[in-house]
Parts: structure tokens; C-alpha cells; sequence
């Protein structure tokens, strides 16, 4: 057992444990609970974002693929970064403006029916528990890698730990644990970035001068084509990262975190430069890995090469920093997971409890209450799950996540800001099929099926692509579109009108323009 990292490990757990009893001091309704009473600053909501966005898929896994697939790994970075631009000139400020607590409310907010709001509830719990799974596996090899404890009983602590923090302190406890784990983050980042650089003499063309013959990929490491060889499979991914974060619940409901429509916009150019950077420096953890670890030592800690940026940090700074490093990934997880929890418990006490079976008349305690019972459901489920898909690289398993919004949330979302002659039909015909399709081609994808084992299951896999996106996003769009014309119903186009209002200005009604 490493002491010094275990030292760390509980250093960051009793900080986070302090935020959460400071914040249950004051969560005593419902509002305090889902969006801590929208009282946070533009600058520390983007900071929470940042926290929120920046995960174990960008700190673990994103490493771990540029130190094993040189140039094929930086898609991730890229996407996860252009993704924000979607964020900010389409969804950001009208999802303010008509949401409450979750995205559920936005839609109510055009098309009051329970049926709309029980399937964006059921998406918004799919989708964090897919993303839930990919921190519960980068959590389990960390801890495992550093204590010595085994991979279920380290899924276990994580998950313990991130129901405390929903449980007792909902929102603020969240906020403050993702803005507390963005500043370590990027302070480790930053650290092993300079050390990286000032081994190439802070030159960055040398640097990738010596990357060309470092590894046994030689000049290939910095072309792309080593891990995705298929054009098509590459462009299915980088559209799922591009659309797919517009669509994800746990970073939507951030922006009711906030006062109004303009913090929330600056809530997302802050969050962008914070995540900016971060992923700029991605190069630095992936190069540094490949050229001072190397990629046996990578492989041998981790088949997906999760521990690629630990085992970094030990090869340039020792224990010590091997520790501090350890200890902000594990930082990151506990602040990305809480986020996650919270989500997928606010989904079901208020869309499904309150709004649906309680129709709207459940007290703030009773909320609450339920909230806090629903984040333990939605905790055990995505345990049990994560002990399923131990050795799946964690940034692959965020990628399926943003297939599954960008598939599911994005086009009902888009569709119902901008479109007129947009109708229930359409938007379930758009979450169901968005859902359903997504998540059925990556059951018959080569990540479930190959014809050397190396998948969960040995075969043929029946569907070509590794992320369904390219499929799956036009079926999501294409799905809304046919539901809507295909449709007898009517649209109600003072609702639009007022609802387009609001979306752009957060006034109540069109009279008061």
C-alpha cells in the first residue's frame, strides 16, 4: 500500500465530507436540494461545470488512449472541447429560461403531458447511469492500482461515499466537491505538463520530433488511423462527443443552478477556457506516458489503459506526486459520480414521484425524502453495473453515454426551442427511438462482440461501428420529424410563440414584451 497516497486519499474525503455537512446545514427544501436554490455565480457555476464535465474519461481515460493510440486518443479531447460550442449557442440560455429543476421541466414547459415528462425522466436516468458506470470502473482500477484493495470492494467505497454526498447535501454539497476537484485538477494537470515539456527542453516541435520514434508505433503515433481505422467509425464517434454533451442531463441541469439566463451563458465561457486548457494538456499526459512510462507498463497496470496518467505522474515526481495525482483522480470521480447521482435521483423524485404519480401536490419534504431514497436505487444499480465492465476503457464508456444524448435529448430538445409545428408525438417518437436505437446498435457492436474473445461476448458482431452515433443521431432527428408530420395532432402555436419568448428573453408570458 502506498502510505503517502493513502494519506491523500483520505485527506480528499475528509474535505469532501466537510462541504457536505456545511451544505445540509442549508438544504431544507427542494429547491436547495436539485439546483441549491439557483444561488450560485456565474464564475463558480462554470467551475461546477468544469468539475462536473472534466472526468475519470478525461483525465484516465483520454491519457491512457493518447499514450496507446497517439493521435486516435486527441479525438476525444477535440470533441469534448467543440461540444461546448453546441452548448452555448443553442441550448445554454433557452434551457434556463424554461426549465425549473431538471430537463423534464423544459420540455413540460411547451408540452404539459406526463407521457413527454416520464420518458425524458427515463432517458435522464439511462444516460447517468451509462455515464455513472465509466467513473465507478475508472474508481475501481485507481484504488485497486494504489491500495492494494480489490476492484469490487473499491466500487464500493466510491459508491458509498457519492450517495453520502447526495444524500446529506444534494446541489451545494455537489457544486462545491466539482469546484473544489476543477482547481486540484488542473493544478495536477498543470504540474505534469511542465514536467513533461521540460523534459523536451520545453520544446514542443522537438517533442514531437522524439514521439515519431518512441514507441512501437513509430511515425504512425501521430497520424490518425492506428485505433480507428474506419473513416466511418470515426466520424460516428466525433459526432456523438460533438452533439452529445447538449444532450447530457447531468450538465443541463447546471444552468438552473443559477440566477437567469446570463449567468448561465457565463457559466459556459468560463467552464469553456477551464476545459480548454484541460484538454490542451492532454497532449503532455498521453506523450509524457508513452515516452517515460511506456506502453507495456501501461497495459500490464490497466488492459484500457486507465492508469496511463498515475503512472506518470510516479515516473517524473515519485511517490509523492504519484499520490497527489492519485488522490485528484479520485477527487474527480467523486465530484463527477455525485453530479450523476443527484441527476438521476432528481429525474425520478420530481418527474416521476412528484409530477407524475403525486401529480405535482408532493410536499418539499416529501420531495426530498424520495430524492434521497431514489439516489440510493440509482447508486446500487450503477455498482452493480460497473462490476460488469471492469475492463472497458472508461473514455470509450463516456463515449457511448454522449451517443445515447446526442441520439435521445438533443433532437427533442432542438426541436422543441425552434421548431413550430413540433408535437407530442414528436417527441416521444424522437426519445424513444433515439434511446432504442442507440443503445441497441452498441449491444450488437464488436464492443459486445468479437471473433477472438477479447469483447464481452465471442461472435460476429452485426453492427460495424464501435459508437452508433452516425446511425443512431439522424434516427433520433429523423424519428421527431416523421412522428410530428405523421401526426394528427395539433400545434399550439400561441404556446410556441410564448414558449419561443421566454426561451430568449425569460419573460413569463408574450404579453410582457
Amino acid at each position: 500500500m502506498n502510505v503517502a497516497a493513502f494519506s491523500m486519499f483520505l485527506a480528499i474525503v475528509f474535505v469532501t465530507l466537510l462541504i457536505t455537512y456545511w451544505a445540509s446545514k442549508r438544504t431544507s427544501n427542494a429547491s436547495e436540494f436539485y439546483t441549491a436554490g439557483s444561488g450560485l455565480t456565474g464564475w463558480q457555476n462554470g467551475l461546477a461545470i468544469a468539475g462536473d464535465y472534466m472526468s475519470a474519461a478525461s483525465f484516465l481515460g483520454i491519457a491512457g488512449s493518447i499514450a496507446l493510440a497517439g493521435f486516435d486518443g486527441f479525438f476525444y479531447s477535440i470533441g469534448f472541447l467543440v461540444a461546448y460550442l453546441v452548448v452555448l449557442y443553442l441550448v445554454a440560455e433557452p434551457l434556463r429560461n424554461l426549465g425549473k429543476y431538471t430537463l423534464a421541466d423544459m420540455l413540460a414547459a411547451r408540452f404539459d403531458t406526463k407521457k413527454i415528462r416520464g420518458f425524458a425522466a427515463f432517458n435522464t436516468l439511462a444516460i447517468s447511469i451509462f455515464y455513472m458506470i465509466a467513473q465507478l470502473v475508472g474508481a475501481g482500477a485507481l484504488i485497486k492500482l494504489l491500495l492494494g484493495i480489490e476492484y469490487t470492494t473499491s466500487v464500493l467505497i466510491v459508491g458509498t461515499l457519492m450517495t453520502v454526498y447526495v444524500i446529506f447535501g444534494g446541489m451545494h454539497a455537489t457544486s462545491w466537491v466539482q469546484i473544489v476537484k476543477a482547481l486540484l485538477l488542473m493544478a495536477g494537470t498543470f504540474i505534469i505538463s511542465v514536467i513533461v515539456l521540460g523534459k523536451f527542453n520545453f520544446s514542443i516541435p522537438y517533442m514531437f520530433e522524439y514521439m515519431s520514434t518512441a514507441t512501437p508505433l513509430k511515425e504512425t503515433f501521430l497520424n490518425p488511423g492506428v485505433k480507428y481505422t474506419e473513416g466511418l467509425d470515426t466520424l460516428s464517434l466525433t459526432m456523438g462527443l460533438v452533439l452529445g454533451t447538449a444532450g447530457l442531463p447531468h450538465i443541463l441541469v447546471r444552468f438552473f443552478t443559477v440566477k437567469d439566463a446570463k449567468a448561465a451563458r457565463s457559466s459556459v465561457v468560463v467552464a469553456t477556457w477551464i476545459i480548454g486548457a484541460f484538454y490542451v494538456m492532454t497532449i503532455f499526459l498521453g506523450f509524457g506516458a508513452a515516452a517515460f512510462v511506456g506502453t507495456t507498463d501501461i497495459v500490464a497496470a490497466n488492459a484500457a489503459g486507465n492508469m496511463a496518467a498515475p503512472l506518470l505522474a510516479q515516473a517524473l515526481g515519485g511517490n509523492m506526486l504519484f499520490a497527489f495525482v492519485s488522490a485528484v483522480a479520485f477527487a474527480t470521480i467523486l465530484a463527477v459520480v455525485a453530479g450523476l447521482v443527484l441527476t438521476g435521483a432528481s429525474a425520478f423524485a420530481h418527474d416521476f414521484y412528484n409530477e407524475i404519480l403525486r401529480k405535482g401536490k408532493a410536499g418539499e419534504k416529501e420531495q426530498v425524502k424520495m430524492a434521497r431514497y431514489a439516489s440510493i436505487g440509482v447508486s446500487v444499480i450503477s455498482i452493480l453495473l460497473a462490476l460488469v465492465a471492469q475492463n472497458l476503457n472508461v473514455a470509450f464508456l463516456v463515449s457511448l453515454a454522449f451517443a445515447v444524448a446526442a441520439s435521445a435529448n438533443l433532437p427533442v430538445i432542438l426541436y422543441t426551442i425552434y421548431w413550430k409545428k413540433f408535437n407530442t408525438n414528436g417527441a416521444i417518437s424522437a426519445m424513444v427511438i433515439g434511446l432504442i436505437s442507440s443503445v441497441g446498435l452498441v449491444l450488437i457492436s464488436p464492443n459486445v462482440f468479437s471473433p477472438d474473445g477479447s469483447a464481452i461476448l465471442t461472435g460476429e458482431a452485426l453492427f460495424p461501428l464501435t459508437t452508433p452515433g452516425l446511425v443512431s443521431i439522424p434516427l433520433g432527428f429523423l424519428a421527431g420529424y416523421l412522428g410530428t408530420v405523421l401526426s394528427r395532432k395539433k400545434v399550439d402555436e400561441a404556446k410556441f410563440d410564448e414558449i419561443l419568448v421566454k426561451s430568449n428573453t425569460g419573460m413569463d408570458t408574450i404579453h410582457r414584451v
